[in-house]
């Protein structure tokens, strides 16, 4: 207790306390009060903390001894919850117009996820969504149209190429709408499609870095993982899915320090507890997904790989950050889930959630709860660090300092 004590005491001093406030304050600021405070980044919770949050931002954090109350304050009691930052998922597939997308990021509110950023799958009109608000719903990214070569049969909206002068082009017509990143397809999907050349990606990849974007790729085999490597790619959408990594592969990633890997673990193909969800859904779609949630013994050997592999990479020392494909707003807390399973701790999963996904999508106002801070409060009735499964025991949520209305989900 003493070293604990100890720790939040230093932590108070790196999160600059903002204490001795005095006199009226508005309406608008609220004290949370006797929560444990897990701030994101991998350091010590701070327990029987005070946070004051005014208007969208966060004013004060610390022990309760260490942050006066302002003066006037509305004050919550979460003493014996947990509070953590909102999850940031750094990987999705949006709907493909404006309303699906609001309900999308209202949707992912709900569930305590307050960003998502769209892989590819976003044709150009969508993308000056980015610089909206909208009350209740997560901030939204976009890697607007992603390039691939030709895949018959499959969405027309990512750029097919199949020359130089094509991949080039289509990295400078996404980099006129100002996306946030350049996503790269390199699959043969099953030997259905000609996937990628080297000299293609590595042509997507030279003339994203001219214009200063960065490159992310989604990679199945691990030959691809070291030939994109080799060409100077910032991120993996993907683990490597069809063997075990080699030393190798280890050895080139221990090389890139500042290499990112999103791994979207596939289903863990067992069958699960998902009664969490029941509330949160209509009847007919939480009965679908019972009929769905059975033993699969193949899909426990594609997830087996995967989950391996993710381990090596974490032993290795990339920075991790959570993302989950597709357009699931829950899914997050199963990847996180997953990724414990994979032998990462739960702070490690926290900090991939939290400050690790700020980061990669260049939100520096997110993934922490430090003064300064966007007030996206994620509030549990359990300690995730003691089970990472309890960020599915969701007490409230405030998105910019505002409550999220979780009597239905939008």
């Amino acid at each position: 207790m003493r070293r604990m004590n100890t720790v939040a005491a230093a932590t108070t001093i790196a999160l600059g306390i903002v204490a001795g406030l005095s006199g009226p304050v508005a309406a608008q600021v609220t004290a949370f009060e006797g929560a444990r405070v897990i701030i994101g980044d991998g350091r010590a919770p701070i327990q029987n903390a005070t946070v004051v949050v005014n208007g969208a931002r966060i004013t004060a954090v610390g022990p309760a001894a260490s942050v006066q109350v302002p003066a006037g304050a509305t004050r919550v009691n979460l003493a014996g919850k947990t509070m953590m930052p909102m999850i940031i998922d750094t990987h999705v597939h949006l709907s493909t117009n404006r309303e699906g997308v609001i309900r999308d990021l209202r949707q992912r509110a709900y569930y305590g996820i307050s960003a998502a950023q769209s892989m590819g799958s976003d044709m150009g009109d969508l993308l000056p969504m980015r610089a909206e608000t909208f009350p209740g719903a997560g901030k939204y990214l976009s890697a607007g149209r992603g390039i691939t070569g030709r895949e018959p049969g499959r969405t027309t909206v990512p750029h097919w190429v199949t020359t130089d002068a094509e991949a080039r082009a289509a990295v400078r017509d996404n980099a006129a709408k100002k996306v946030d990143l350049i996503k790269i397809w390199v699959d043969d999907r099953d030997n259905t499609v000609v996937k990628l050349t080297p000299a293609l990606y590595g042509a997507v990849i030279d003339e994203a870095h001219k214009n200063n974007l960065r490159t992310i790729v989604h990679i199945f085999d691990l030959d691809d993982a070291k030939g994109t490597l080799r060409a100077g790619v910032d991120a993996f959408a993907h683990g490597v899915r069809d063997r075990d990594v080699d030393d190798e592969l280890v050895n080139m990633v221990k090389a890139k320090p500042n290499l990112v890997l999103n791994p979207n673990l596939p289903d863990r193909g067992v069958k699960t507890d998902i009664t969490w969800l029941r509330a949160g859904m209509p009847a007919a779609d939480y009965a679908k997904l019972e009929m769905e949630n059975v033993d699969d013994p193949k899909m426990q050997a594609f997830h087996a790989i995967q989950s391996r592999n993710l381990g090596k990479m974490n032993a290795a020392g990339v920075k991790i950050v959570v993302g989950t494909d597709g357009n699931v707003p829950y899914a997050p807390h199963i990847e996180m889930e997953n990724m414990v399973l994979a032998g990462m701790t739960p702070m490690q999963v926290l900090v991939s959630a939290n400050k690790n996904a700020a980061e990669f999508i260049r939100a520096p106002d997110m993934g922490t709860i430090e003064v300064g801070k966007s007030a996206d409060l994620l509030i549990l009735d359990a300690n995730p660090l003691d089970d990472i499964k309890n960020t599915r025991r969701i007490n409230s949520v405030y998105l910019r300092g505002q409550a999220i209305n979780r009597t239905t989900r939008p």
